[in-house]
Formats: C-alpha cells, structure tokens, sequence
C-alpha cells in the first residue's frame, strides 16, 4: 500500500521537480479518474435519456429527427467508451510506472502536453511523425 501523496487543490505540475515524481503521479491519477467519472456519469444520464425518450412519435420528420439525435448521442457515447479505455490504460501506466514518457522514443511526454490531453502516449514529435505517416498512407 502506497502512503497517501499531499497534494494542495492548486499544484501544477512544474519542469523544475523531478519528472514524474510522487506528486506529479498523484496529479495525473486525480485527474484521469475525475474526468472518467465525469465520463461515466454523463453516459448514464445518456443511456436514462435514451430510455425516456422511447415513445412513438406520428409525425415522421419528427420522428426522423428524433432519431437523428439518437444516432449522434450514441457515436458520442461510443466515443467517450473508447477514452474511457483510454484513460484505463494511462492509470495502468501510472501504476506500472510507464505514464508519461513516450511509447515509441522513451522520451518524457512535456507536462504541458499531459496536462492538455492526459492520455497522451506520444511525444509531440512522435505523435506529429505518425500522423504525417498516417496521411501519406491514407493518400495511396
């Protein structure tokens, strides 16, 4: 069991502490499991909505509409899904001291970076490098 981090409500992150050091770790963990609850409670208020809102409507462009809504609601939901993975994966990491530093290089992912998008896996450059890659590929 690990001891309890102090962490004061306003701690940021700062390039002057040691990279990924206890307080950092503790920062990032309270953040990705904030926002996946954030995630969660919105796709049962999504999923209550959606079973409320079964009932048979006469007019057909409403009707069409309706479902229109529907369909958007549920690639929304499947998109927050998938970032709930992946904010499950980047807890992992946390835990097996892998969060933070850059799949493809080893190299420390900026703390700007994190803060922005803490499921990030990729440096800048490498993330910048594989979508270059990705769009010359698409483009054959």
């Amino acid at each position: 069991m690990k001891a309890e981090v102090f962490l004061p409500d306003d701690y940021r992150p700062a390039e002057d502490e040691p990279f990924m050091n206890d307080r950092q770790l503790e920062y990032f963990r309270r953040k990705l499991k904030n926002w996946r609850k954030d995630l969660l409670s919105e796709s049962r208020d999504t999923i209550e909505g959606l079973q409320d809102s079964t009932r048979n409507i006469p007019d057909i462009t409403d009707r069409a509409s309706e479902e229109t809504d529907r369909a958007l609601e549920l690639r929304t939901r499947d998109r927050q899904r998938k970032l709930v993975a992946k904010i499950d994966s980047a807890l992992r990491r946390i835990d097996e001291g892998e969060y933070g530093y850059c799949e493809a290089t080893g190299e420390p992912i900026s703390l700007k970076r994190l803060d922005a998008r803490p499921i990030a896996t990729l440096s800048l450059e490498a993330q910048e490098r594989h979508e270059r890659r990705e769009k010359v590929h698409r483009e054959d």
